[in-house]
């Protein structure tokens, strides 16, 4: 495989080129379950209501389902396939801020449709590939920090370097612009603008200084030759989902870190590396000119990301800080919300097919106005277990049920989730709470290996439970309710609140559960945020060939689901190749912050480059979005 192709390949396609096992697994064959749709839907699983342990009542027919999204209020768009943004009638929608745009003066007019934005400007720009942000305000102030997913050297890199980059300075360019960007905005006669020179903007790269806490800060684990002391790395990497916590600070979530590392000459992997996908050569060359990034160098340098990372968006000043205590997997997002005892609990998913879902429970309580030391560095780490009975328990990794030493189990948080039998899952992505009643969500957005193989850790991926589909190329989003009503619990019910499908395709499992019909049909939910009226919006980032089984799914799409009902009606859709993923709200609620990761054609300027965006959402009669 030549560079080029290693530059195109998705996040997916490199990790399935690091793990090149057998297409058979090694344990017994899955059962075809060849059952009808209505016989599937008909089981013990009520998929979309939960009503087998909700109490919230069957959906009805697809019919129904299609006729009860009237019930939004906006009118339910058809799919796209073109390369522009539709939102509904009595809505509108403008570009906030794109890859490029200027967040200091001395660097306006730094992107150029042709070229990009030139090494010297690119860490004082919007960052490429945006993904998960949040809104936070100071006094009258408004300030967003959202992520940079990754970059894409095709279009950053000039065309004779095969996607490569060949110099120094083109990977700290390709570094700069990725990492999290920290920016004001304001509202004026137009809508929302950045506004450019202000004391909140802040760019956070692969370069940044930071600090690590929790048992692993200072381990021999994550102890390099440039940082002996193991409590100082450098650098925030594809930062995907996000997440706030309740005292007003941003979690950043490093996912597919793994690809940054590489190594030039023979390496044979570690188990650890094995199992998160670490060697051979990395996505962007970083190791040809940096050793930080050379595992024959710095072996440890990948132990020091994975990690949820904490940044103060009000202080410009502030140093990062890496919490080892949340476990390092690939992180997506990280969903905070409060034990009935006040501890805080962060839900979290990891990524990749048949990995696992965790939530970490502080050790100490927190009420507002109270101290937050320690709440994220003093806790326990728990990884899901999901029974076939619709129940599910969290179990506690700790060196007594792992039999592996504190700092080990955090670095290899996978290794202890496999020791200690959690449910392999499918590629759980953002997890969602309902401010209004005590459940959360997880978008499991696909898994083409479920049923096929085991997992990197040789974990079997079975089908059943959360998990009901072989070869699952559509997804679902699972739904647990703690027991107690108490996120702090350990135990849960659990049930599902819709299997993505194609009804037009398939008149069995894969055509979806019931409240997905031909008007609202969608493939591979990912992110995921609730609204303040407990409205659950969903983003895909998922095959947009409108082809085969994907035929009339049009462009990746937003859309809103009622968690009551279990109605679900599309509200946006993307240009074509482009993944909808990050939303926040203005503190007023009435408008929308929407990512637009890597867009086709050349959208939103219709020449030059396409460039991955934030974009705006308001109703025109200036009420609240939904």
């Amino acid at each position: 495989m030549n560079k080029q192709d290693i530059a195109n390949l998705s996040w997916d396609e490199f990790d399935e080129l690091r793990d090149p096992r057998a297409e058979t697994n090694g344990f017994d064959a899955v059962v075809e379950r060849a059952l009808s749709r209505r016989g599937f839907l008909g089981a013990a699983l009520a998929f979309g209501s939960g009503a087998a342990v909700m109490g919230t009542g069957i959906l009805g027919s697809a019919t129904s389902a299609r006729a009860q999204a009237s019930a939004f209020a906006f009118q339910p768009i058809g799919i796209a396939t073109d390369f522009d943004i539709h939102v509904p009638q009595g809505y509108q929608w403008k570009p906030l801020v794109r890859w490029g745009d200027a967040l200091f003066s001395d660097a306006e007019g730094a992107y150029s449709p042709e070229n990009g934005v030139a090494v010297e400007m690119s860490d004082k720009v919007f960052g490429e590939n945006t993904d998960g942000m949040e809104t936070f305000t100071d006094g009258d102030k408004i300030i967003l920090a959202i992520n940079s997913e990754y970059a894409n050297p095709e279009i950053n890199l000039p065309a004779e370097t095969e996607g490569m980059p060949q110099t120094a300075d083109q990977v700290r360019m390709l570094k700069n612009i990725q990492g999290v960007t920290v920016l004001e905005v304001a509202q004026g006669d137009d809508g929302y603008k950045v506004v450019v020179d202000s004391p909140y903007n802040r760019r956070i790269t692969h370069e940044t200084q930071m600090t690590m806490d929790g048992p692993a800060a200072g381990s021999a684990l994550v102890q390099t030759k440039a940082d002996p002391e193991g409590m100082s790395p450098k650098g925030t990497m594809n930062n995907c989902g996000s997440g706030k916590t309740l005292w007003g600070t941003y979690l950043t979530c490093e996912e597919n870190f793994n690809g940054y590392f590489g190594v030039a000459g023979d390496h044979q992997p570690s188990e650890g590396e094995t199992r998160y996908g670490i060697g051979g050569e990395s996505r962007y060359a970083y190791e040809k000119f940096d050793e930080r990034f050379d595992l024959a160098v710095e072996p440890n340098e990948p132990h020091r990301h994975g990690w949820v990372t904490e940044i103060n968006p009000l202080d410009a000043q502030s140093t990062p800080v890496k919490h080892t205590a949340l476990g390092r997997f690939k992180h997506e997002n990280a969903e905070m919300v409060q034990a009935n005892d006040g501890r805080i609990v962060v839900y979290m998913g990891d990524d990749e097919r048949g990995e696992f879902m965790y939530k970490y429970v502080s050790s100490g309580t927190w009420a507002e106005g109270q101290p937050t030391d320690g709440l994220l560095s003093d806790g326990t780490l728990y990884v899901a277990k999901f029974n076939d009975d619709m129940s599910g328990e969290w179990l506690p990794l700790t060196p007594e049920t792992t039999g592996m030493a504190m700092d080990e189990m955090l670095v290899f948080s996978r290794m202890a989730g496999s020791k200690v039998g959690a449910t392999t899952m499918d590629r759980p992505e953002w997890i969602a709470a309902n401010p209004l009643r005590c459940e959360a969500y997880c978008a499991l957005t696909n898994n083409k290996n479920r049923g096929v193989k085991p997992n990197e850790g040789g974990d079997e991926t079975p089908v059943g439970g959360p998990n009901p589909r072989e070869t699952n190329n559509y997804g679902q989003i699972v739904r647990w309710r703690p027991t107690g009503e108490d996120h702090g619990a350990t135990g849960f019910t659990w049930d599902l609140y819709v299997m993505a499908g194609n009804p037009t395709v398939y008149d069995n499992k894969y055509a979806g559960s019931d409240n997905v019909n031909e008007g609202n049909m969608f493939n591979s939910p990912d992110g995921m945020a609730f609204s303040s009226d407990g409205m659950l919006w969903i983003q895909t980032d998922g095959e947009d060939t409108n082809e085969g089984e994907f035929a009339g799914q049009g462009n990746n799409q937003m859309l809103v689901g009622n968690p009551e009902t279990g109605e679900i009606a599309r509200f946006l859709t993307a240009p074509k190749g482009a993944e909808v993923t990050g939303l926040t709200w203005s503190p007023d609620r009435k408008t929308a912050f929407v990512g637009i990761q890597h867009p086709g054609g050349s959208w939103p300027d219709n020449q030059g480059k396409p460039r991955s965006s934030v974009i705006a959402v308001w109703r025109e009669d200036g009420q609240t979005i939904g």
